[in-house]
């Protein structure tokens, strides 16, 4: 026996070494489950937290994108809404001014009773280095003639018809350089021209000349048209004095009016067909 434990002995402690770990292994898997149950748990258990992480990642991104659709509806139904608020904003701005333009013109209306009246759209604006025109939408047809003057509803001049055909008519602004029109200071009744100046047309204003001499006129002086001669009626709102200043003898006086008419706001003006001459 002691030649074979000598002999054997390493072999003999191996052997009860690998029972022994055998044992405990097979006591693990008898006290947690079945032992083929438990090595497919323990192959298989790194694979489903991989599909764990997967479906995980994959829920975040569906649940992201469904949260960016509807953001991305719930912004486009709020720029529909915006536009629609700003349309009806912008049609009530348009109603308003419409409003106050008929208002003006039932009142220019009741003022002027002494004036014949034909309403006209601006189908071109002319501007260059040479003159500054409107082209209309009415003419001999409408009994339009040359000469007719032309204002806005509040009865502002905004010029006069040089042209006449069928159905349209071109009309020179007033700060156009062939305009000539005798004109008053409303508040010194001071007589001048009012006359349209090539330095002046690209600025859009005029001249008054030939005022007298002494005259006291103030900036924001009010300018009409004097209907002398009876070639055009009085009291057409011209523009107001900007400001006053000596020719090159510096012996005469002029005045540098600004337009009562606003030209780039105007899309309808009216022509003055007929009007009483008062004496």
């Amino acid at each position: 026996m002691k030649n074979f434990l000598k002999n054997h002995g390493l072999w003999v402690l191996f052997a009860a070494a690998v029972i022994s770990v055998a044992l405990a292994v097979m006591s693990f898997f008898s006290n947690t489950s079945a032992p083929l149950s438990n090595l497919a748990g323990v192959l298989a258990s790194p694979f489903r937290s991989a599909y764990t992480s997967v479906a995980t990642w994959f829920n975040d991104k569906q649940n992201y994108y469904k949260d960016n659709t509807a953001l991305e509806e719930e912004n486009a139904a709020l720029r529909k809404q915006l536009a629609e608020m700003e349309k009806a904003i912008r049609q009530a701005e348009e109603d308003s001014a419409e409003n106050e333009r008929l208002r003006e013109l039932l009142n220019l209306q009741k003022k002027r009773e002494d004036f014949e009246f034909e309403s006209a759209y601006i189908t071109e604006h002319t501007v260059t280095n040479w003159t500054s025109s409107l082209t209309l939408d009415k003419g001999t047809k409408h009994g339009v003639e040359v000469k007719d003057c032309v204002i806005d509803e509040t009865g502002a001049l905004v010029g006069v018809v040089s042209e006449v055909g069928y159905n349209w008519c071109t009309v020179l602004t007033i700060v156009d350089t062939d305009t000539s029109l005798g004109a008053q200071v409303f508040r010194t009744k001071d007589l001048g021209l009012a006359v349209g100046d090539f330095s002046l047309m690209e600025e859009r204003r005029l001249r008054l000349d030939y005022l007298p001499a002494g005259c006291q006129l103030l900036g924001g002086d009010l300018v009409e048209t004097s209907g002398l001669g009876g070639y055009y009626p009085a009291g057409l709102v011209i523009g107001t004095v900007e400001e006053v200043q000596k020719d090159d003898s510096g012996t005469t006086s002029y005045a540098i009016l600004e337009p009562a008419v606003d030209f780039d706001g105007l899309t309808e003006v009216f022509i003055i067909k007929s009007f009483d001459i008062v004496p």
